[in-house]
C-alpha cells in the first residue's frame, strides 16, 4: 500500500476537533521528539489558508518548514503537503500527502480520519517511512495525543 490510513473519535463537535488539530497544533504535537530543525521547537504552526505554511518555531525565532497547506476547509478537512524526506530533513522539492477529514457523527463526536499518501515517493525509505508513520510514534501516537489535547 502507498498510504498509511489511521482514524480516532473524539467526544467534541467538529469545529472544536478542527481548531484543536490546526490552531493548536503546537500545543500537542510532542515536539521534545518530533522536531527536525537545528534548535529545540517551541510550537507548530499551520497557517490558516491554502498555501500556507506548515513549520515549527524554536525559541529564539528560528522557523524550519515542514511543508505548506494545500487545501484549507474549515471544518471539514485539511490537506498538507508533507515535504520532510526519509532523512528527517526538510526538502522543497519533495511532497507526500495528509490529509486529514474530520467527520460528524454527533453534535458532540467527530471522528477524525487521517490519510497520509503517495508514500512511493520516499522510493527505497518507502517501506522504513510507512513503517514510522504506522507506529506508535508516527501517526498512531499523534491522533492519540490530538485526541487528549482536543477533550482538555
Amino acid at each position: 500500500m502507498t498510504s498509511v490510513r489511521k482514524e480516532i473519535t473524539v467526544e467534541v463537535s467538529q469545529a472544536r476537533a478542527f481548531r484543536a488539530f490546526t490552531e493548536e497544533h503546537g500545543a500537542w504535537w510532542p515536539l521534545a521528539t518530533h522536531h527536525i530543525g537545528e534548535k529545540d521547537a517551541v510550537t507548530a504552526v499551520m497557517e490558516p489558508h491554502a498555501g500556507g505554511r506548515w513549520f515549527e518555531r524554536a525559541a529564539d525565532g528560528t522557523e524550519c518548514q515542514w511543508g505548506r497547506v494545500l487545501v484549507w476547509d474549515p471544518p471539514g478537512r485539511i490537506v498538507l503537503a508533507w515535504q520532510i524526506g526519509a532523512n528527517w530533513k526538510h526538502d522543497p522539492d519533495f511532497v507526500t500527502e495528509v490529509e486529514v477529514r474530520f467527520v460528524v457523527l454527533g453534535p458532540a463526536l467527530t471522528r477524525v480520519e487521517l490519510e497520509h499518501r503517495q508514500l512511493e515517493r520516499f522510493g527505497e525509505g518507502a517501506e522504513a517511512m510507512r513503517g514510522a508513520f504506522e507506529s506508535d510514534g508516527g501517526w498512531n501516537g499523534m491522533l492519540k495525543l490530538f485526541g487528549e489535547h482536543a477533550k482538555a
